[in-house]
């Protein structure tokens, strides 16, 4: 089928090759959460809102484990952005798992891959582009190493 445009022809783009479904398996974190009655919308399904919270529940989860502690004096990490695909609906009540790993680092960020999966099905799939900000200029700083060291253990594979 043809598209006109002021009587010009104009042919669509291609359709990008679709991303391969995510399986909780990718995810070298995982954590369990709950869906509460509380996060649904007049709609009767999960609020859109809401899973940006059981993103950061994974995260907070992977980040404050004992094993983890990226913690490193004199920095901190701050979310400068978040990306979310939404491919199912959530409905309560219900259990979740969502699943974490780091995608990729930069120079002074690095990227957490997530997805949430309810009966093993993929219902979003997130990207939290995190930085390192030093806490006394309150300004971006290279990775430190030792963060790097650490956060390297919860690299997807293949990512």
């Amino acid at each position: 089928m043809e598209n006109f445009v002021n009587d010009q022809t104009v042919e669509r783009p291609a359709k990008p090759a679709p991303r391969p479904t995510p399986q909780l398996a990718d995810y070298p974190h995982r954590v369990a959460e709950i869906i509460r009655f509380g996060d649904l919308d007049p709609q009767g399904h999960v609020n859109q809102a809401v899973f940006l919270t059981y993103f950061e529940s994974g995260r907070v989860a992977m980040f404050r484990n004992p094993d983890l502690g990226i913690g490193v004096p004199g920095v901190t990490f701050v979310m400068v952005r978040m990306e979310v695909d939404y491919m199912k609906e959530l409905h309560w009540p219900g259990g979740l798992e969502i699943g974490t790993g780091i995608a990729e680092f930069g120079r002074s960020s690095f990227k957490a891959a997530q997805a949430i999966f309810h009966d093993g099905v993929c219902a979003a799939m997130g990207r939290a582009t995190l930085v390192c900000m030093d806490l006394k200029t309150r300004k971006a700083t290279p990775l430190p190493e030792a963060a790097i060291d650490r956060l390297s253990k919860w690299k997807i594979q293949g990512a």
